[in-house]
């Protein structure tokens, strides 16, 4: 038995390490048999729940203790969050002339909180691990009442379903797994540290599964603007990771909170974004969750490794083990 749960932990230990490359696995799947791929959408909501279900039990009380510490930096960097990649969405989509669904996707993606692959990344770029994991935490609290907000606002005129419905649905996916999870890790966190080292594979692989489902569901819209849509989800990325460090340094924080900040601004739960396309819109507005989801994975994993042998004058220290998303 304890040969098989190593076994196990050397393979969530790997999903972690290559989870760039296991999304790129996926986008090639969906695109080679989108016919198996796409029957995965039906399923799309119940693997996002289970991910976050999994990044509630990496949560403890703790995490959230830097807002009464750090008021200001913690609502700074949700400032940044909600405001950044919303409005950057927007214009990034009207700059490349996208509209309808398209569009609606990019500003789902744009008014997401943040993913929880962030915190590993600010961890390996030596940023301030502890700002990222509150702001992570605090900013998925927030998305059931701020995404359909934002989404209303800003792509209104394209929105085919009201703001109560979005709410509900993030309210059901991400909110009251997170909280479950939260509790459970609250009452039997003994119970729970032994499976913190197996959550990486359960999040990885869904996730994966995710993008391959939309993918799959999108194979033919890919085959004809996939290039332009791609190169919308690169720049809209890109815009977050600078303007998040940016605006970080303009408020005075030191490098490492700006390196958190940046991260946190640019890295979005792609994996939300795209379940709630799937669930409330169409199958081409999940699509440019699913892209974001394959490259804001390779430029975090860039940028880590760009800042990792640029110092900071206070050192990072380790993180819990959080799902990656």
């Amino acid at each position: 038995m304890a040969q098989r749960h190593g076994v196990v932990r050397r393979l969530a230990e790997a999903a972690s390490r290559w989870f760039a490359l296991l999304v790129v696995l996926g986008v090639a799947i969906g695109m080679l048999a989108p016919d198996q791929a796409s029957a995965l959408v039906d399923h799309v909501p119940l693997l996002l729940g289970v991910i976050m279900f999994g990044m509630g039990l990496t949560l403890r009380g703790a995490d959230f203790a830097l807002v009464a510490r750090r008021p200001l930096a913690v609502l700074f960097g949700l400032i940044a969050q909600f405001l950044i990649m919303p409005l950057t969405a927007w214009g990034i989509g009207q700059l490349f002339g996208l509209s309808g669904a398209l569009l609606v996707g990019m500003v789902l993606v744009g008014s997401a909180p943040g993913g929880t692959a962030s915190n590993v990344v600010v961890y390996l770029a030596k940023g301030d691990v502890a700002l990222s994991v509150t702001l992570t935490s605090v900013s998925t609290l927030l998305a059931p009442l701020l995404t359909p907000l934002l989404v209303l606002l800003l792509a209104g005129s394209d929105l085919p379903v009201g703001f109560g419905d979005l709410f509900v649905s993030i309210a059901q996916v991400v909110l009251l797994p997170v909280v479950a999870g939260l509790v459970i890790r609250a009452l039997a966190d003994r119970y729970v540290q032994r499976v913190l080292p197996y959550l990486p594979l359960v999040s990885v692989l869904g996730v994966a599964l995710v993008v391959t489902a939309v993918v799959g569901a999108n194979s033919g819209t890919i085959a004809e603007s996939g290039a332009l849509l791609m190169l919308a989800v690169v720049a809209h990325n890109s815009a977050g990771l600078a303007l998040g460090y940016g605006a970080a340094r303009l408020a005075g924080l030191d490098e490492s909170a700006r390196r958190a900040v940046s991260v946190e601004v640019g890295m979005q739960n792609s994996g939300l974004a795209s379940s709630l396309a799937t669930t409330h819109f169409t199958a081409a507005a999940a699509l440019p969750g699913a892209l974001f989801s394959v490259w804001h994975n390779l430029s975090g994993a860039l940028l880590a490794t760009f800042w990792a042998r640029r110092p900071t004058s206070t050192p990072a220290s380790a993180p819990d083990e959080h799902t990656g998303a």
